[in-house]
């Protein structure tokens, strides 16, 4: 039976994706279409390269909640009185330990709340690193609103189920501040929403967690674990302690700690992919024939990402090869050769990174990750670029890399409004916009200078800030029981407002309150955007994913040290369903 045309190029389309995937897992099997002998030859070479992938598998890679019972002070009368539960008995627990006088009469006030805290140390978290805390009202108390509130000082830990009681383990985070209620752009909350918060970079972690590779079981002994350390320490280097060594340390004959280099700091996913694509076993003349087929490879849009992260692994000998790739006529090749090429340290891909970055939505997260990378000229030039663009997404990522990069920078350096928040006001073209975070950080970013209110809006900011708006000035009111009035008068723009807010006492959730309200009965006509940060959304595995499919953690910062305890850990890692939204 002979094919038509159109039936052979689905058939060889088919195949190639096949291929491609077969790649993307662990890095593992050859990908290319055509099947020449001299293909034939160079594939043959492939298959007797053993890779990082082929021995070995990620630990540590998954998020560790942690979490607690805790009090929320400062409701304008709607909180509650917790009913008796093993959630009090903890609080109560927690309240005497501090030497708290009368925690009962403290838990029956309607300005106070029982609430349920967690939040996720992120894999390879450093000791004083901050994190984001989620703050939820359990289901069987009264409390009507969280809003106004603070959250009091409190300890978490990782919790578990044994022998039918919940067990604490040890301390791990802090966490205090003011509760953010969901701001929604309707301008109304609804009354579930009201029972839920967060506290923006609000937790700081206590301790250090590690991650690292485990050997399969097949594959272990000390002999292999040293020669993976070796294989990964010729590619990679970091500065640890003072002095410039190998990120790689064989602990035993199954566990290797991996440092991780400050490039992949903000993309822990892509280290740990190329990590697995570092070659441990290469016959001779293996390097050349892998470039070349890599090279066929990476002209092929299908195959070209996959490619990339293997060049990438090999490091600067692959260079050449990647920088051919930014000649392609294929948009997703440029792309894919441009990001391996930033983490390797080459500017030249900055252009195409910030192109990706406009015109691939599904590629502007990585596209931003990387350039976040080039702390050159290119690489900065190519972020301001996009700080006008008219996608909020583009314009807050280059804005979030460029503060990474360097916050002193004049550009993005801003001002920091007393413990409240960081205001950033950006000259920069582009329609106006209006940036508000409720994660990682409490922080206001204003692009274009321009962002006046309209007269006759009056507005709450929290329960005691009152902000009135006629002709060019605002009037910015604090009222208190018991306290003298504050008034405070200033230009009817929305930082001139947002700094009176904090001046009077105001917190970062008030602030918010404002704006969001500001813009939801029209007296703002710049346009308002909550946690805009550009997220995968082009199908690539995410970290949780990898964790997932091939993570054998367990709940500690004790690497794995005997035959059972990672084994029984995988059951118990795909019983945790509960991941940081």
């Amino acid at each position: 039976m002979r094919l038509s045309n159109q039936s052979l190029q689905l058939f060889s389309r088919i195949h190639s994706l096949l291929a491609a995937t077969s790649l993307l897992v662990g890095c593992a099997g050859p990908a290319i279409r055509s099947q020449s002998p001299e293909i034939e030859a160079l594939l043959s070479l492939e298959a007797d390269t053993k890779l990082v992938g082929d021995y070995a598998a990620p630990w540590g890679v998954n998020a560790q909640r942690i979490e607690r019972a805790a009090l929320v002070t400062g409701l304008p009368g709607t909180g509650s009185d917790p009913p008796p539960n093993a959630q009090r008995k903890s609080l109560m627990a927690d309240m005497q330990a501090r030497g708290v006088i009368e925690p009962n009469k403290l838990l029956a006030s309607n300005a106070t709340a029982l609430v349920w805290v967690h939040g996720y140390l992120p894999p390879g978290v450093r000791r004083g690193d901050r994190f984001d805390v989620y703050v939820e009202v359990p289901s069987d108390t009264e409390t009507t609103s969280l809003a106004s509130g603070w959250l009091m000082e409190t300890r978490l830990s990782e919790m578990a189920v044994v022998g039918n009681r919940v067990r604490d383990g040890h301390v791990l985070g802090m966490t205090e501040g003011p509760l953010l209620v969901d701001p929604v752009s309707a301008g109304t909350i609804d009354s579930v929403s009201k029972l839920r918060a967060r506290v923006p970079g609000g937790g700081v972690s206590l301790t250090s967690r590690s991650i690292g590779l485990i050997l399969a079981p097949e594959h272990r002994s000390v002999a292999l674990s040293k020669r993976i350390g070796d294989s990964i320490n010729k590619r990679f280097h970091a500065v640890i302690r003072g002095s410039k060594r190998g990120v790689a340390t064989p602990k035993t004959d199954r566990f290797i700690d991996l440092e991780i280099p400050p490039c992949y700091g903000g993309n822990l996913a892509r280290y740990i992919r190329v990590v697995r694509c570092v070659a441990v076993i290469e016959p001779p003349g293996g390097r050349h024939a892998r470039l070349e087929l890599l090279t066929r490879q990476l002209a092929d849009p299908v195959t070209s990402p996959a490619a990339a992260l293997r060049l990438e692994a090999i490091g600067k000998e692959a260079i050449p090869t990647l920088r051919n790739g930014l000649d392609s006529k294929s948009a997703e090749v440029r792309f894919a050769a441009a990001e391996a090429l930033a983490y390797l340290g080459e500017s030249v891909a900055a252009t195409h990174l910030a192109e990706a970055a406009m015109n691939l939505r599904s590629a502007r997260p990585a596209a931003l990750a990387a350039l976040g990378m080039l702390d050159d000229a290119n690489g900065i030039d190519a972020l301001q670029g996009l700080l006008a663009s008219p996608s909020a997404e583009t314009r807050y990522g280059a804005f979030h890399a460029l503060w990474k990069m360097d916050n002193t920078a004049p550009l993005v350096r801003g001002e920091r409004l007393g413990d409240a928040c960081s205001l950033h006001l950006l000259d920069v073209a582009g329609p106006p916009l209006v940036h508000m975070t409720r994660s990682h950080r409490p922080e206001i970013v204003l692009f274009g200078v321009a962002h006046p209110l309209a007269d006759g809006l009056r507005a709450e900011a929290g329960a005691n800030i009152v902000v009135v708006v006629e002709g060019s000035q605002a009037t910015v009111s604090c009222f208190k029981a018991g306290e003298q009035d504050e008034q405070l008068e200033v230009s009817a723009t929305i930082d001139a407002v947002v700094r009176a807010i904090v001046q009077i006492g105001g917190t970062y959730p008030d602030a918010v309150q404002f704006v969001q309200q500001a813009s939801s009965s029209r007296c703002l006509d710049s346009r308002l955007a909550f946690d805009a940060m550009p997220s995968e959304v082009d199908g690539r595995t995410s970290i949780h994913e990898e964790a997932a499919t091939q993570d054998r953690d367990i709940p500690s910062n004790t690497p794995p040290d005997n035959e059972s305890a990672a084994d029984n850990d995988n059951v118990r890692q795909r019983a945790r369903t509960d991941e940081p939204s």
